[in-house]
């Protein structure tokens, strides 16, 4: 199969680029709660009965929390932080880069209904697997693409699912996602929960989330909640 997936990525123009950073960094001083502390919570509950999980890493989570959130099987996907040991970080440290965190989504799902390979498709298909430190117009260690497997089955599933799509050629540089174990997640303050929904009309929502979703929901429609 040969990839155009790179070549089907929004362009973003330099001018473009500048206005929709210049509204982020405006939506970061004006979205309610923003500018306070806030409250990060470390999620330890194993998963309900029946039910599982996975906990990735790919650029920015309000994006990967409004596409995964629309899987069937999908149950609740939570916005955090993880890779890092800092206790309670805020959105303020991890965005520094310098604490070791990750912007994550840790996502509970019904393996009856949708698998964690599934997932992993997902992943390494929407989001770039093959940008070190980066998703679009987002650089930083804090946009690492990492997979936090739970178990050597989850360990061993990202490995065969990295292997499977290399050898598919879904894109054309080697894949740099890293694999690592799960250690803590935290849940991020209150104001990224289900972001993209609340705020359809801001700048980056805009010209850069909703492009992805569209993109998402034209290759996996057969997997979309109805």
């Amino acid at each position: 199969m040969t990839d155009t997936r790179q070549s089907r990525k929004p362009f973003l123009p330099p001018l473009l680029l500048a206005v929709l950073m210049a509204g982020l960094a405006y939506a970061t001083l004006t979205v309610p709660g923003r500018t306070a502390p806030g409250v990060t919570q470390a999620v330890t509950a194993p998963p309900p009965p029946g039910r599982d999980m996975a906990t990735f890493a790919a650029g920015c989570f309000w994006s990967m929390e409004a596409i995964f959130q629309q899987l069937r099987g999908v149950e609740k996907v939570e916005p955090g932080y993880a890779g890092g040991t800092l206790p309670h970080p805020r959105y303020e440290q991890v965005e520094t880069g310098t604490t070791g965190y990750a912007e994550t989504v840790n996502i509970t799902f019904d393996p009856k209904v949708i698998s964690y390979r599934d997932l992993l498709r997902v992943l390494l298909t929407v989001r770039d697997p093959t940008t070190l430190n980066q998703q679009g117009p987002d650089a930083g260690p804090q946009y690492r693409s990492v997979i936090f497997y739970r178990s050597e089955g989850q360990k061993r599933a990202a490995e065969m699912m990295i292997r499977q799509i290399t050898t598919e050629h879904l894109w054309n540089q080697p894949i740099v996602t890293a694999i690592a174990p799960f250690t803590t997640f935290y849940r991020a303050e209150d104001y990224h929960l289900d972001y993209y929904r609340h705020h359809p009309n801001e700048p980056y929502c805009q010209y850069v989330i909703a492009p992805e979703i569209a993109q998402f929901r034209a290759e996996f429609k057969s997997k979309l909640k109805r």
